[in-house]
């Protein structure tokens, strides 16, 4: 079970895609106290996975001490992060306080397209540092890479550098229409791309060692089934079921892409707001229509539900709009 928080709003970028529209920090952000609070409340109801993100997570000051108290309590710190501002120092202090893995933005291998992705020149020679700090100083890392139409071509080559860097993973982030990506949603991927881009993927999966996994596109587990490709995941979308995220106020979403608070911590605690959220138990039921509903891989992928709800006026239950497989149901 994963939670994801994004610890605050502050960022020192403004990537064009950026579901939170980070910038400057949010008033009334969460306390110490009162994040040690949800932290508790979050192993209690079962979360293995704790990743801070953000914003930009490591802009919060008392960072170190969160990813303490959340190893001691038993779950597992990883961060969603730029990348930017991992220095030596600081990547030693993240492993002395226990976070096990950091999640590191790269878009393209082309540093201009990255830094105008990103919004700032530098980006992509600064977040590669903090990658080569973070192997030097022993902490795990992974690269993270939104699939764009105009980067789509050199995700196999940027495989071959996580590879080179050592990174332990690369993850695939599928555009979805929320926060500031509404603005460059014509640059996402459609139906016969997904399919061919995840193809490729799973292709690219049986020749290396380090682990793919596109996120925000469920249906690579029915292509990794089809194609006899083995992989540790069982489950495409996970919203409401074994993920959820917390935004820096507090408030609960079934995924960063869903934008819809189902609860807000400081006013509940986060293990009824998971166990009690009607909006949950409804996602729950795995009771789709159109084609995911009848689909026979319901049960593997689920759908896209944050990409149903924004093409279909925000029915979260509707059927994944992005998906080749629709006109084969129950075969």
């Amino acid at each position: 079970m994963i939670v994801s928080w994004n610890t605050t709003n502050a960022c020192n970028l403004t990537c064009a895609h950026c579901y939170r529209d980070a910038g400057a920090k949010a008033e009334d952000e969460l306390s110490t106290a009162e994040a040690k609070k949800m932290l508790t409340e979050i192993a209690r109801a079962g979360f293995k996975i704790m990743i801070f993100s953000g914003g930009e997570p490591l802009m919060r000051p008392d960072i170190l001490e969160l990813v303490k108290f959340a190893s001691d309590l038993g779950l597992r710190p990883v961060f969603g992060t730029n990348g930017t501002l991992i220095t030596p120092e600081l990547a030693v202090k993240l492993k002395e306080a226990g976070a096990m893995g950091m999640g590191i933005s790269l878009d393209s291998l082309d540093a201009e397209k990255h830094d105008k992705f990103r919004g700032m020149d530098g980006a992509w020679a600064a977040a590669v540092r903090g990658m080569e700090n973070c192997r030097n100083a022993g902490l795990a890392f992974q690269i993270h890479t939104t699939v764009m139409d105009w980067n789509e071509s050199e995700l196999e080559a940027m495989t071959d550098f996580a590879v080179e860097k050592g990174a332990v993973a690369h993850h695939f982030f599928f555009l979805v229409p929320t926060g500031r990506a509404t603005t460059i949603e014509e640059e996402s991927l459609r139906a016969e791309q997904y399919e061919s881009v995840l193809t490729r993927i799973m292709k690219k999966q049986q020749t290396v060692d380090i682990e793919l996994k596109p996120t925000c596109a469920p249906q690579f587990l029915r292509i990794a089934a089809l194609m006899g490709v083995k992989t540790r995941f069982r489950r495409g979308c996970l919203a409401g079921l074994a993920y959820c995220i917390i935004g820096p106020r507090g408030k609960v979403q079934p995924c960063a892409y869903l934008n819809m608070e189902i609860g807000d911590v400081r006013k509940q605690p986060f293990d009824e707001i998971w166990k009690n959220s009607e909006v949950l138990k409804k996602l729950r039921t795995m009771d789709y229509s159109g084609g995911c509903g009848s689909c026979n891989f319901k049960h593997a992928c689920g759908g896209c539900r944050a990409r149903a709800a924004y093409y279909h006026d925000g029915d979260y239950m509707a059927e994944e709009p992005w998906c080749l497989y629709h006109g084969r149901k129950g075969q």
